[in-house]
């Protein structure tokens, strides 16, 4: 066993033996089917912390010829596919992890330097005894070795994509990096496979791209890789019971990516650490991608400002993937930056409507500290005052509500504000500190139409009363209560029990004042 070439399991034994451990071995079911194929070449982008090194350690314990792994197997589900003894320890493995090099050299032309020179001592160790073996380039030497072994490799590559975020700027050294992974990779018959995991797709060049032979598997289009992208809900609901955790506060704080069938999926490292700690917060650590988010929503795109405060206040914005250079510097409008917050995970992607939205409370939370940080203050400031809003409304101090929504209407001004459904955005945000204690549930179907803003309190918070706004524009406060009442928006509600407060805000348009009217009756 060497460095790179089959390197021993070590890592994957110590993921198996780890508190908790959820068995994603399922992926190899799928990798099986495509070896020695035209579909061969994968290429996995997902955003930090979502298991990607993890998935490449247990490909190259499972594929390796120099150690029987069985024993690591024998419980997980890969164990009884068909495709399980066929491809098991059957191949030379060759695992890279580009960071690792990139990391000691200056440049894209020394990493790849470097990266030749140490796979190729790995391989040289191992076939010394071979001869007419020439060692000059590393796709020479592999396709001689396969040549005389009959023996084809997994080619298996983590963080593929660090030079594209760490040389923004190098478009040179990128493309040479991309014609290093092309005559290396491309149309190679000694390769079975070759799996490349990163945070972007792959980097276009004008109608083309140099890995055009890779079948991509992003955040945007999850595919075959839908259920590997994350924990689903059924593996994060096993988890709460085991562990005696809370699934839907474990819902609010980490679910919410979407994949296929608008399914969703929960940050898989977030759940874990909540676990271990017996605690719900931020695990976002200050990475290169939260520095890249401070740095994308300051940008004066058209829009993009109006648009992150729209997903704050729990809306959703239809974008355009499609024109996305796959870097973190070509960037044509607010579209394209929202795209980039996709795969780095701030922005979660229905594919079926085209829209985005920002996931869930962690990341939420990462949006609200990284607006301090570029001076986004007044949004900042309405987040802050959220709390002493909702102790109004539950006080029902009708005078405080108003003057609070003024307040918030005024510091998101940004919005166009023109309508009922730009109100509720307003309203969404100035409330923001309701979903401590709330599911928001916007257009709660009632029978006779619906309700514009719903707030049921979550489990362990039944001493809240349930709340429901109805939001008026240049009508009256009084009519939303009356709306409310005439169409029976409370049958709704059948099965709550408790306090309940009617809410109607109407904005005048001359004025440009709210005004809030509440009403308390009690659901038996």
């Amino acid at each position: 066993m060497g460095k790179y070439l089959n390197p021993a399991s070590i890592m994957f034994q110590e993921s198996l033996l780890s508190e908790i451990y959820v068995d994603k071995s399922g992926l190899i079911r799928y990798t099986n089917s495509v070896i020695r194929t035209k579909q061969k070449y994968v290429c996995v982008s997902r955003p930090r912390r979502f298991g990607k090194s993890m998935a490449l350690e247990m490909l190259a314990a499972y594929y390796t010829c120099e150690e029987d792994t069985e024993k690591l197997f024998r419980n997980l589900d890969i164990h009884e596919d068909p495709s399980y003894e066929k491809h098991k320890n059957m191949y030379d493995v060759l695992m890279l992890n580009i960071q690792n090099f990139l990391s000691k050299t200056k440049n894209a032309e020394e990493m790849i330097t470097l990266l030749q020179k140490q796979a190729l001592a790995d391989l040289k160790r191992k076939y010394h005894d071979l001869t007419d073996i020439d060692f000059t380039h590393l796709d020479w030497a592999l396709e001689d070795i396969f040549t005389a072994t009959g023996r084809p490799f997994i080619i298996l590559i983590d963080e593929w994509d660090c030079v594209f975020r760490e040389y923004k700027m190098d478009s040179d050294g990128q493309k040479r990096y991309l014609d290093f992974l092309r005559d290396w990779l491309k149309d190679k018959s000694f390769i079975a496979l070759a799996y490349m995991t990163g945070i972007l797709p792959i980097k276009k060049y004008g109608t083309h791209s140099a890995l055009n032979m890779f079948t991509e598997f992003s955040m945007t289009n999850p595919g075959a890789m839908a259920e590997y992208t994350g924990f689903t809900e059924a593996e994060v609901k096993m988890l709460c019971e085991k562990y005696d955790r809370n699934l839907d506060d474990m819902k609010l704080w980490y679910d919410g990516y979407f994949i296929e069938n608008s399914a969703s999926i929960y940050n898989p490292k977030s759940v874990v650490e909540s676990i271990l700690q017996n605690k719900f917060r931020t695990f976002w650590n200050r990475t290169e991608t939260y520095e890249a988010l401070k740095e994308y929503i300051s940008l004066n795109y058209d829009g993009l400002k109006d648009a992150v405060i729209r997903m704050l206040a729990g809306g959703s914005i239809r974008i355009n993937i499609e024109k996305f250079a796959n870097d973190m510097e070509t960037f044509s409008g607010a579209d394209d930056v929202m795209t980039l917050l996709i795969h780095l995970g701030y922005l979660s992607y229905r594919e079926d409507i085209k829209q985005a939205t920002i996931p869930n409370k962690e990341v939420s939370i990462e949006y609200i500290n990284a607006m301090e940080d570029v001076h986004w203050d007044e949004i900042v400031k309405s987040i802050r005052s959220s709390e002493k809003l909702l102790k109004s409304l539950w006080n029902m101090d009708c005078e405080a509500v108003a003057a609070g929504v003024d307040e918030a209407h005024m510091n998101t001004s940004i919005l166009k504000y023109n309508d009922e459904n730009a109100l509720s955005y307003t309203i969404s945000l100035a409330f923001y500190f309701a979903r401590e204690y709330y599911f928001e549930i916007r257009e709660l179907p009632t029978g006779k139409g619906y309700a514009d803003i719903c707030y049921l309190p979550r489990k362990g918070h039944a001493d809240k009363p349930a709340m429901i706004i109805e939001l008026k524009w240049n009508r009256s406060s009084e009519g939303a209560i009356k709306q409310i009442m005439d169409k029976k928006y409370v049958k709704s509600l059948e099965t709550y029990k408790g306090n309940l407060l009617l809410v109607g805000i109407n904005y005048d348009k001359a004025e440009k004042k709210h005004k809030c009217t509440i009403k308390k009756i009690t659901c038996n």
